[in-house]
């Protein structure tokens, strides 16, 4: 009877316990954290599929809220917001943004279970590192990466007799002279490239700078001087690799040059290419779809921006990443759980951005207090992989780049990922209006290429003090 009472006791205790009435909280979480995330590419539904398995597998993280912002607005809301105290926990940067926005966000913290450089290095392509690494410490982490690419109109193509896109820049001008008609006025009627002026052409400042980094122009040193007008020796000879790049630019909107083929009054060029009036244009991936929609029916493909002839291959990015903010504690609303403070917060936005971006390796558990909670992630499950397949981004990561290479849409823009450049600016909107006033300036005959520079270099280096 004695030894029946007692297991009876002991019973009673167990289930007390395991019930939350004995000395140990049944609390499968420590807090209940609401994050939220500002974007401006994509719907909550392209990463619905990654949140909803992630608040399953970290309990702490009760609530992930996504709010879409125009392009047109978001930096403004952002600043403002985040200037009010009343910013997201994680919001999209602009690859160019971190020399702007390092006083408003935190790097990833030295936590096991948060990336680190070596992780991102292995994860991501050279360019993300080069934007987001900063003395040792990561500052933003992507999904995609987006690149050049040349748009080809492959009926005027077939017309003028021309097999394959270009592969190298003297390819590139003798097709854009069999593209070019010009009738009895002297007016184009049908230009072979959109390149050579500044308002007219989307992303033309993009271009230049592709330009540039192609005839190994250091745009800006270690030090924040401005060097993109500087000459450098090359064979025993001085030469000027940012006017040289300049000068080809323009050359293709100068009447009296043997290529010239574009102007400032024609049509905008995303709407020229539309219309199947000119054969050629530079832009991103995301840009598919806008003359799929714009022209249903027009014949065009992408491929691979052209390439020096002797020079290093090179394309330039234009991509968004996810940071952290700096200064946002959030209280919690449950009584039975401790308030969330800064640092608390932040690791557990980086431990979501980790989940979210880098390859799952079976090691990601979320872990608190020495106690396992919550379960391990699915390492069959990619969030990274859910998310592009929804969106169609060319990827960051190495390991999907080598899957989207075959992708007949998107393989372009993936694999030249690889080889993408980008250079740090202190404001990247006042930089790109510069870049427009110089190529503009040469256009007027306001400047020669050689004063034009100079001058935008000054300009620049005012604004990098």
């Amino acid at each position: 009877m004695k030894t029946k009472i007692v297991l009876s006791v002991l019973t009673i205790a167990g289930i007390l316990i395991l019930s939350g009435c004995g000395c140990k909280s049944a609390n499968p979480h420590k807090y209940n954290l609401t994050l939220e995330i500002w974007g401006i590419l994509d719907s909550r539904e392209a990463l619905d599929e990654a949140l909803k398995e992630y608040q399953s597998i970290n309990p702490n993280v009760a609530i992930v809220k996504y709010k879409k912002i125009p392009v047109d607005t978001y930096k403004k809301e952002l600043t403002d917001a985040l200037a009010a105290g009343q910013g997201p926990d994680i919001f999209m940067i602009h690859n160019d943004w971190l020399p702007g926005f390092a006083n408003k966000i935190v790097p990833a913290p030295e936590a096991q279970s948060v990336i680190n450089e070596q992780k991102f290095r292995e994860n991501f392509v050279d360019v993300a590192a080069a934007d987001f690494i900063d003395q040792g410490k990561v500052y933003a982490a992507p999904l995609s990466v987006n690149t050049l690419g040349l748009y080809y109109n492959k009926d005027l193509f077939n017309q003028a007799g021309i097999t394959a896109p270009p592969k190298t820049w003297d390819e590139f001008i003798t097709d854009v002279k069999k593209l070019t008609v010009v009738d009895a006025f002297n007016e184009i009627t049908q230009a072979g490239a959109a390149i050579g002026t500044a308002y007219n052409i989307n992303r033309s400042t993009d271009i230049l700078n592709l330009l540039m980094f192609q005839n190994n122009t250091e745009m800006i040193d270690e030090r924040g001087v401005i060097k993109f007008d500087s000459a450098v020796a090359v064979d025993g000879k001085s030469v000027l690799p940012g006017k040289d790049a300049l000068d080809f630019y323009t050359q293709f909107a100068k009447s009296g040059s043997l290529s010239y083929t574009w102007n400032p009054r024609l049509h905008y060029s995303l709407d020229a290419f539309s219309e199947g009036t000119v054969g050629m244009m530079f832009n991103y991936s995301w840009h598919i779809k806008t003359i799929a929609d714009k022209s249903p029916k027009l014949n065009f493909a992408v491929a691979p921006v052209p390439q020096p002839e002797n020079g290093p291959n090179v394309n330039y990015a234009n991509y968004w990443a996810y940071a952290v903010s700096k200064n946002k504690t959030e209280e919690s609303g449950n009584s039975q759980v401790v308030p969330v403070g800064g640092d608390t917060r932040v690791e557990e936005a980086w431990k979501l951005l980790t989940y979210l971006t880098t390859k799952p390796d079976g090691t990601f558990t979320i872990v608190s207090s020495g106690i396992k909670i919550g379960k391990q992630a699915d390492v069959n499950f990619d969030p990274a992989k859910s998310y592009l397949e929804k969106s169609g981004e060319p990827a960051a990561r190495r390991d999907i780049i080598e899957i989207q290479k075959i992708d007949p849409s998107i393989g372009v823009f993936a694999a030249d990922n690889l080889i993408a450049k980008s250079w740090k600016q202190s404001d990247p909107a006042a930089i790109e209006s510069i870049f427009a006033e110089m190529i503009d300036q040469v256009n007027k005959g306001q400047f020669t290429v050689p004063e034009a520079i100079k001058a935008a270099a000054r300009r620049v280096q005012i604004l990098s003090q």
